[in-house]
C-alpha cells in the first residue's frame, strides 16, 4: 500500500467498537431478510423500463443439494427426485420467458456480460439437466454463455465427468468446489460427510476439464482446527495450483445443524477463528497469491489469475443490471431489489420450493418480495461494495457519483475505523481498510446499514 498513511479523524462522534470480528457475512447491502412482501408488486416491464440493458448479468439459483452442511443457511432442499427438478426447470422455462419479456419491453437491445450459476448446487442437476438448463438461459433468456465470463458452483460429490463435460461445451469458464477441509475429522465435525479421496478425484475431473479458472473453498474455525490442520488443507489446496483459493470463517446460524450442538465460548472461537484467518492470509500471500477482500485469494502471475475478476460475480457485485433467474435469486435494479420468499428450515424451504413450481408464467411478471432502494441506501451500498475490497473507496469516485464527500456522509462510521487504525487512505484519494482492518470486514460491513435495514432485519422471524 504505497505512499499510504493512518487517517486520523477528528470530527463527528465514533459508533460502538464491534465487540466481535464475526458479526455477519456481507455479500450483498442490504441482507434478503429486510425484503418484504409487496401487495401487487410492480411490474418488471415498468421496473427495467429506465435501466441500462446492454451491460447486465445473470444470476441463476438452484436451490438444490445432495446434503446440506452443518454451517449451511443457505436457500436449499436436499434430495429432490428428479419429478422435482424437472418441474423446477419448467418453472424457471416460465420466468425466464417473463422476464425477457419485461426487458424487452423498453425496446432497447439486451445483452448479458456475466452469468453465474449459484445455489445451492446447480451440478446437483444431472447433465441432461445442466443442458436444459444452458439452453433456458440461451434460448429463452437470451445470454450467450459461450461468450461471456462464466461461473458455476459445484461439489466433490456431484463434479462427475458427465456434467462437467456439458458445462466445459457450453463454456463455463470458472468452477468454484466447496471442500472446506481436505481433513475427513474436520469434514465430518462441520457435518460434511466426506472423503479426502473424493475431493482429490473432483479436482482432477476439474483440472482435466480444463476451464481457466478453479476457486478452492475453505473454512476456518470448526472443532478442534488448529493451524497446523488447518496448513494441511491449505497445502492440499496449494498443490491443485488453483487461480482463487476463497478462505470462509464458521458461521452457525439459527436452524442450521450446527446451531443445536455449538457451545463455544463466543470470546475463545474469536480467537481461534482470527489466529487461523491471519495464519491462512499469510500462507497464501507467502505462495504467490494476492488478496482481493478478507475472504478472495488470487494467484498471480497467470493470464487466467489477472482476468479472474472478470469471471464470476464476486461478494459485492450488485451493480444494478443483475437479472435472477430460480426460487431464491436476487435482481438488482437502480430503485428496487427483488427476489423470491427465503427460509432456511426444511419444511419452510419446500414449501417455498413447491410454491415456485406452481408459479403460473402471468406471476412472474410482477416483482415479490423487494426492498426499495433511495439515494441513501445507494450510497451505503456503493461504500460497502468498495471499501470492503482490497482497491478501495476512490473518494473522488464517491463525490462524483453522490455529490458529496464520504468522510462527510459517514463521518461517524470512518472515525470508528480511524480510532480503531481499520483504515488507511492513500496519496491517489483512496481510503482502503488496512489489514488488520480487512480481517474485521465483518463487523465493519453492519457499521453502514442504515437504521432502516438494522431494523427490517432484527424484525424477521428466522423460519
Amino acid at each position: 500500500m504505497a505512499n499510504s498513511v493512518p487517517v486520523h479523524l477528528t470530527y463527528g462522534p465514533a459508533l460502538p467498537v464491534p465487540e466481535t470480528p464475526y458479526r455477519q457475512y456481507v455479500y450483498a447491502y442490504p441482507h434478503q431478510k429486510a425484503y418484504r412482501l409487496l401487495e401487487n408488486g410492480p411490474l418488471l416491464s415498468d421496473v427495467w423500463t429506465s435501466e441500462r440493458l446492454d451491460a447486465l448479468s445473470l444470476y441463476v439459483h438452484i436451490p438444490f443439494c445432495e446434503m446440506r452442511c452443518g454451517f449451511c443457511n443457505l436457500f436449499t432442499r436436499t434430495g429432490a427426485p428428479e419429478d422435482v427438478t424437472g418441474a423446477f426447470l419448467d418453472a424457471l422455462e416460465r420466468q425466464a420467458q417473463a422476464t425477457r419479456g419485461a426487458l424487452e419491453a423498453a425496446g432497447r437491445p439486451v445483452r448479458f456480460v456475466l452469468s453465474a450459476f449459484g445455489g445451492g448446487t446447480p451440478t446437483y442437476l444431472t447433465a441432461a439437466e445442466l443442458t436444459r438448463l444452458c439452453d433456458i438461459c440461451e434460448d429463452v433468456a437470451g445470454a450467450d454463455l459461450a461468450a461471456v465470463p462464466w461461473s458455476v458452483e459445484t461439489s466433490p460429490a456431484t463434479a462427475t465427468a458427465d456434467r462437467l463435460a456439458v458445462l466445459a461445451e457450453r463454456g463455463a469458464t470458472r468452477l468454484s468446489i466447496g471442500v472446506q477441509s481436505f481433513i475427513d475429522a474436520e469434514a465430518r465435525a462441520a457435518v460434511r460427510p466426506q472423503k479426502r479421496a473424493e475431493v482429490e478425484a473432483a479436482l482432477s475431473r476439474l483440472r482435466e476439464a480444463g476451464f481457466p479458472v478453479l476457486n478452492i473453498d475453505l473454512i476456518y474455525g470448526i472443532d478442534g482446527q488448529t493451524e497446523q490442520s488447518f496448513r494441511i488443507s491449505l497445502d492440499a489446496a496449494l498443490a491443485w495450483r488453483p487461480e482463487e483459493i476463497y478462505l470462509y470463517p464458521l458461521y452457525v446460524r439459527p436452524l442450521t445443524g450446527l446451531s443445536a450442538r455449538h457451545d463455544k465460548d463466543g470470546r475463545l472461537w474469536d480467537d481461534q477463528r482470527l489466529r487461523l484467518y491471519r495464519y491462512g492470509r499469510d500462507h497464501l500471500l507467502a505462495n504467490g497469491y494476492e488478496q482481493t477482500s478478507m475472504r478472495v485469494f488470487r494467484r498471480t502471475g497467470t493470464p487466467a489469475a489477472e482476468r479472474a475478476e472478470d469471471t464470476s460475480i464476486g461478494e459485492y457485485n450488485q451493480q444494478a443490471g443483475m437479472v435472477g433467474l430460480g426460487v431464491g435469486a436476487r435482481s438488482f435494479t437502480t430503485d428496487l431489489h427483488y427476489t423470491t420468499d427465503y427460509a432456511v428450515a426444511v419444511p419452510e424451504v419446500r414449501r417455498i420450493i413447491d410454491g415456485y413450481l406452481a408459479t403460473p408464467a402471468e406471476e412472474f411478471a410482477r416483482a415479490q418480495w423487494a426492498f426499495r432502494m433511495d439515494d441513501g441506501e445507494r450510497r451505503r451500498m456503493f461504500v460497502l461494495q468498495t471499501l470492503l475490497e482490497s482497491g478501495g473507496l476512490p473518494v473522488d469516485g464517491y463525490r462524483q457519483r453522490f455529490g458529496t464527500p464520504p468522510l462527510d456522509d459517514f463521518a461517524a462510521e470512518f472515525a470508528t475505523l480511524g480510532e480503531r487504525q481499520w483504515l488507511d487512505a492513500d496519496g491517489g484519494g483512496v481510503l482502503r481498510l488496512t489489514p488488520e482492518g480487512m480481517a474485521w470486514s465483518d463487523a465493519i460491513g453492519p457499521l453502514f446499514f442504515s437504521p432502516r435495514v438494522h431494523e427490517a432485519m432484527a424484525g424477521y422471524q428466522d423460519r
